[in-house]
């Protein structure tokens, strides 16, 4: 997993640690010191289900950092005027996903049962802040494999 520069792409991914012992693991996610923490508007998780799409979200303020401690997710970013970009993120592949205001993302599920994505955002949730399109839109140059 490599971190990728803010280029103007919207998006960067970074390593994040993991300390598994007998018991389980303590997993790290995004601390207010980190240099690149912005914000904290809120904390929240959702789960996704083995082939299971859901897409396509856009924020027009706020950041959202997203990791999978749970499972596996492939996730999809895609801005104006470039190509689209996947990810896989889960336990094996564990990093902080920080998408931008302006970038359509989507997530399918692709670990076995349930998935959970963590999302730590920059502005708590508000309705009227962000804009949604079907998975099969042709605005976004993207086709989800089927399940």
């Amino acid at each position: 997993m490599s971190v990728e520069p803010r280029d103007g792409t919207g998006w960067s991914l970074r390593p994040l640690c993991q300390f598994p012992d007998e018991r389980g693991a303590v997993m790290h996610m995004l601390r207010a010191t980190d240099p690149h923490f912005e914000a904290f508007g809120e904390i929240y998780f959702s789960t996704i289900r083995e082939g299971v799409v859901k897409a396509w979200h856009m924020h027009r303020s706020k950041t959202v950092n997203l990791a999978v401690p749970i499972g596996e997710v492939a996730v999809v970013l895609w801005k104006q005027d470039a190509e689209p970009k996947e990810f896989m993120l889960g336990r094996e592949a564990y990093g902080l996903l920080t998408i931008r205001p302006g970038v359509w993302y989507g997530f399918r599920g692709i670990g076995a049962g349930e998935s959970l994505i963590a999302n730590c955002a920059t502005e708590p949730f508000d309705p009227a802040e962000g804009d949604d399109l079907p998975p099969d839109t042709d605005h976004i140059p993207y086709r989800w494999e089927a399940a």
